[in-house]
């Protein structure tokens, strides 16, 4: 009897196994090598919101680019035509530093100046029409010959300012300081000032405006014997006269002597 050995890459180091032939053995099969690996799929919604992302991404990352001088092309436009649609020039100033700053002639329809320090600046000529001015500090400005109409301008410093032949028809100057201010020629028609200040400027007031031909004087109330020459309906308390200084019409009462303002 024929006897084989072989060595079996399955059993132990060195170990011999036998077999005969009469009886034939199967050779043991090699373990089953399981795999527990899982491809996970996403979900199409997943898989969705991931492009979009992407598109997105790529969107802004290179569309931006074009869209940007045409908003550069609308700034330019809106900052020459001085405003969106032409009603002003909505221009940034506010506690911006402009001392000694030239703008001749320029247009600030709208602009925002609000405490801004414009000590010894020249705006002549310039359009501040619905401007803001409010705690502006304008010590020796010059704004002769500019358009402050409908402006506010309350709380400011005009200290010695040029206001010569400068329209401030409407414009708000309660709180504000004009001592020493250049006058002549200023039209403050329908301006609100404190009684104080129009009292100290009546004092010297002079000329007539060359745009609306309306005297600085007159425009003040100054020696007008009406009511509203005593300062202005928005501080009745500060600027209207004491009730016995009126006669029965609202009207100064001659008879106390107190009806020149000047």
């Amino acid at each position: 009897m024929a006897v084989l050995t072989y060595l079996s890459p399955f059993s132990s180091a060195n170990s011999v196994q036998s077999f005969s032939s009469h009886q034939p053995r199967r050779l043991p099969s090699p373990p089953t090598m399981s795999c527990s690996c899982h491809l996970s799929i996403a979900e199409p919604k997943n898989w969705r919101a991931l492009v979009s992302t992407a598109l997105a991404a790529v969107v802004v990352s290179f569309g931006g680019v074009g869209t940007m001088p045409a908003i550069a092309e609308l700034n330019k436009f809106e900052a020459e035509m001085r405003g969106e649609f032409g009603i002003g020039s909505a221009a940034q100033f506010g506690s911006a530093d402009l001392k000694k700053a030239v703008h001749v002639n320029e247009n600030f329809r709208r602009a925002n100046f609000t405490s801004a320090d414009m000590r010894e600046s020249d705006f002549s000529g310039s359009t501040f029409n619905g401007a803001y001015m409010e705690k502006a500090v304008a010590y020796k400005a010059n704004f002769s010959g500019a358009d402050l109409s409908d402006t506010l301008m309350d709380r400011m410093v005009l200290n010695e300012a040029n206001l010569s032949n400068a329209v401030l028809v409407r414009s708000v100057l309660t709180r504000s300081d004009l001592a020493g201010a250049i006058i002549e020629g200023a039209d403050f028609s329908d301006a609100v000032l404190d009684l104080p200040q129009k009292q100290a400027l009546c004092k010297y007031a002079n000329g007539t405006n060359p745009i609306t031909g309306v005297s600085t004087r007159k425009s003040l109330g100054c020696g007008n014997p009406r009511r509203n020459a005593y300062g202005s309906p928005s501080s009745p308390l500060l600027s209207a006269p004491p009730q016995k200084l009126l006669d029965r019409d609202g009207f100064c009462d001659e008879a106390t002597g107190l009806c020149q303002a000047n």
